[in-house]
């Protein structure tokens, strides 16, 4: 009697796993293991889950050779927060909005680019021109 892995391709490549068929016990993507306030610590992927026949996959690590999370430092928050400035802010009105702006394809919000009304919940009011100075 021989113990047959029915994954296993037999190539010596990783194992491929269809959709939901993995099982959480002991695998995880890296977003599952995000959720779990893991990462995957520089271990190698063990295993590969596919679904649309192929089409879309991701890598399956071992959750017991993951390391928890880097903590969030303020150094770190604040440069995310730049970052999103960036891309929440009308490049004409000034206001930063509280979703990301296609500045790629409109270049500002849509109240500047076609007067479109926008609901003034949706951003804050931009900052007074003595603070842009500094």
């Amino acid at each position: 009697m021989v113990d047959v892995d029915p994954y296993d391709p037999g190539d010596g490549s990783l194992p491929v796993f269809r959709w939901r068929q993995a099982g959480r016990a002991n695998l995880a993507t890296r977003r599952q293991l995000r959720q779990m306030g893991l990462r995957p610590g520089g271990a190698e992927p063990v295993a590969r889950i596919e679904c649309r026949g192929g089409k879309r996959w991701a890598w399956l690590y071992r959750i017991d050779l993951a390391k928890p999370k880097f903590a969030m430092t303020l150094a770190k928050e604040a440069a995310l927060d730049k970052a999103m400035a960036q891309r929440q802010t009308c490049g004409i009105c000034r206001r930063r909005y509280f979703h990301c702006l296609p500045l790629k394809t409109l270049g500002s919000c849509l109240e500047c680019y076609d007067g479109t009304p926008a609901d003034p919940a949706s951003y804050t009011a931009p900052p007074a021109p003595h603070l842009l100075a500094a």
